[in-house]
């Protein structure tokens, strides 16, 4: 595919993972964020696990979701 370059380097990404995954398991979302980061600006990735939490979503990661929109998406009018 080649490298990524231009604006798209410095894109902020969110990637939540739960510890207790049995579909994805932890190492993968480990092993993926760590990819990402060699190939984007690593100071803009943000990786969150939840402990407990299986292959779903939970109270935090959604409060961790809205907090990464309203940082870094304009408002909607």
């Amino acid at each position: 595919q080649g490298p990524i370059s231009g604006v798209n380097k410095e894109i902020a990404v969110l990637q939540c993972h739960g510890d207790c995954d049995p579909l994805v398991p932890l190492v993968f979302g480990s092993l993926t964020v760590e990819k990402l980061k060699s190939m984007i600006n690593p100071a803009n990735v943000t990786f969150r696990t939840y402990s407990g939490m299986t292959h779903s979503s939970c109270i935090e990661e959604m409060m961790d979701v809205k907090h990464f929109i309203d940082k870094h998406l304009p408002p909607v009018d």
